[in-house]
C-alpha cells in the first residue's frame, strides 16, 4: 500500500495529499501525518483512501472518547484535538473566500464554541432488525455505509439520552412492528424530551403499554409518525407541556415540534444568536429583514432590541410556528412572517417589500445566490449579518456581495455548533461605506 504525506484538511475532515500530482484525501488521516492508505474509490483527478497506518503522528492526534469511533460515521474528527478542530475550521473558512470568493474579511470573528460533548439535542436514529447483530439496532449509519453501527453509546448526546440507545433497542425489540419502524427521532427541549417512532403500521395495546412504561421509566414522550413529519403525533403522555428552547439573555421561550427544525447545539446558538445581535446591532425605528427565518431564531431577538422586523421563509408550517413563537413571546406588534421561495427572488419582487435598513441571511447549505443577486447596488440594506452553514455558498454568495454589489467583508469566523464533525457554521458581516 502507498504512504503519503497529509498537508492539510479538508471542508469535511478528511487529510489531504498529494501523490504524482493527484490529490488523496485520507480518512483518518491529520495534517504533517505520514501514512500508509488504501484507496476505496478512484476517480481521475483524485482518490478517497482510509489511512491504514500511521507512521509520524500529528501533535493535533488525540485518543477518540468513543468506543465506536472509526465504524459510526456520526463523528468524523475525535481524534484531532478539539482546539485544532476549530483551527481547522478557521482555515477551511479562509479558504474558501480567498479561493472561492476572492474576498478576504478585514478582521477575523474569534470563534464561537461550547461544549465538546453531550452537545447534540436533535438526532435522527435509524432502526433496523438486523438477526447477526442479535436483533434490533438503534443508531447513526456506518461510515461509507447503509448499515447501522452497533452503538451502545453516544458522547456527543446528552448522557440521559446516551444511556437510552440500548433501552430503545430492547423497547422496539418488543413491538409487534419491530421491523416496520425505521427510524427515531430525538428532540430534547428545556423541560421535555420527544422521542418520535416512524411507524410504517399501526401499533397494537400490547405495543402501546410498552410505550407507556418506556415513557414512564425515561421520563420522555412518545410521538408516532406513520407517514411524512406533518403526521407525527403524541401518544403518551398527551397533555405532556410543549418542547421550548430559551434565548435568555432575550427573554425569549420559542415553542416547537419535534419534527420541526432546530439548532442541535442550544448552547452555541445562544452565543451565535448574541453574536449576530452585535454585528447586525439592531435599533429602535429600523427595518430589517430576517431572510431564511425558520422559527424565528433571529427574529424575535431582533424585535426585542425595539426593531420592526420581517421574517420570509419558504414553508407555511414554519412561518405558522414563527407567527405563533411571537405571540407567545408578545412581539407580534414588531414583527410579521410571508411565506416566501428565496431561492426564485429577483430584484423587482424584493423592491416590493419595501426598503430594509438591515438583514440577517440564515440559509441552507444551498445559499442564497438569487437573493443576494437582488439586492440593489444603490439602495440596499446599509449593514448584512450572512450566518451560513457551508463555507462554499457562503463565499460564492461573499463574492457577489463584495465585487458586485459593492459591500465590504468586515469580518468573518466560524461556529463550532458541531464539535468532532468536519461541519462548518460560521457568520459575515458586510458593510456598505
Amino acid at each position: 500500500m502507498p504512504q503519503a504525506r497529509i498537508e492539510s484538511l479538508d471542508h469535511e475532515g478528511h487529510g489531504v495529499a498529494r501523490v504524482e500530482g493527484k490529490t488523496i484525501f485520507v480518512d483518518g488521516a491529520l495534517p504533517f501525518e505520514t501514512v500508509t492508505y488504501n484507496t476505496y474509490r478512484k476517480k481521475p483527478n483524485f482518490e478517497n483512501a482510509q489511512a491504514m497506518q500511521i507512521h509520524t503522528e500529528s501533535f493535533m492526534r488525540t485518543k477518540p472518547k468513543c468506543p465506536h469511533f472509526g465504524v459510526c460515521g456520526g463523528c468524523s474528527l475525535q481524534h484531532m484535538e478539539f482546539t485544532a478542530q476549530v483551527a481547522a475550521k478557521q482555515r477551511v473558512l479562509e479558504d474558501n473566500l480567498e479561493r472561492i470568493g476572492t474576498v478576504k474579511p478585514e478582521t477575523l470573528l474569534p470563534a464561537i464554541y461550547g461544549p465538546q460533548w453531550g452537545y447534540r439535542h436533535r438526532a435522527r436514529l435509524s432502526v433496523r432488525d438486523v438477526a447477526k447483530k442479535g436483533g434490533v439496532l438503534v443508531g447513526f449509519h456506518e461510515k461509507r455505509s447503509s448499515f447501522i453501527a452497533d452503538m451502545t453509546e453516544c458522547h456527543v448526546l446528552p448522557k440521559f439520552l446516551s444511556d437510552q440507545l440500548v433501552p430503545m433497542r430492547e423497547l422496539v425489540g418488543k413491538l409487534s412492528i419491530y421491523n416496520r419502524m425505521p427510524q427515531i427521532e430525538i428532540a430534547a427541549g428545556e423541560h421535555v424530551t420527544v422521542l418520535v417512532f416512524r411507524n410504517m403500521d399501526a401499533i397494537t395495546e400490547a405495543d402501546e403499554a410498552h410505550f407507556k412504561a418506556y415513557a414512564d421509566q425515561w421520563n420522555v414522550q412518545i410521538w408516532l409518525q406513520p407517514k411524512g413529519p406533518d403526521t407525527a403525533y403524541p401518544l403518551y403522555p398527551k397533555d405532556a407541556p410543549a418542547l421550548t428552547y430559551e434565548l435568555p439573555e432575550y427573554g425569549i421561550t420559542m415553542p416547537f415540534k419535534p419534527t420541526e427544525f432546530t439548532q442541535v447545539n442550544h448552547a452555541v446558538n445562544r452565543v451565535m444568536v448574541d453574536r449576530a445581535m452585535r454585528l447586525l446591532d439592531p435599533q429602535p425605528g429600523e427595518v430589517i429583514a430576517d431572510m431564511f427565518c425558520g422559527l424565528g431564531n433571529f427574529t424575535l431577538p431582533i424585535a426585542r432590541r425595539g426593531a420592526k422586523v420581517l421574517g420570509m421563509e419558504g414553508l407555511q408550517q414554519l412561518v405558522d410556528r414563527a407567527f405563533e413563537g411571537a405571540r407567545f413571546n408578545q412581539l407580534e406588534h414588531l414583527t410579521d412572517f410571508k411565506v416566501a421561495n428565496l431561492f426564485e427572488m429577483t430584484e423587482e419582487w424584493l423592491d416590493k417589500l419595501g426598503h430594509f435598513d438591515k438583514m440577517l441571511i440564515d440559509p441552507p447549505r444551498d445559499g442564497a445566490m438569487e437573493l443576494v443577486k437582488s439586492i440593489s447596488a444603490e439602495h440596499g440594506p446599509k449593514r448584512i449579518v450572512y450566518v451560513s452553514c457551508s463555507p462554499s455558498t457562503l463565499a460564492r454568495d461573499a463574492n457577489v456581495l463584495v465585487n458586485v454589489k459593492g459591500y465590504k467583508l468586515r469580518s468573518a469566523g466560524v461556529v463550532n455548533m458541531f464539535p468532532h464533525t468536519g461541519h462548518v457554521e460560521s457568520m459575515a458581516l458586510f458593510e456598505k461605506d
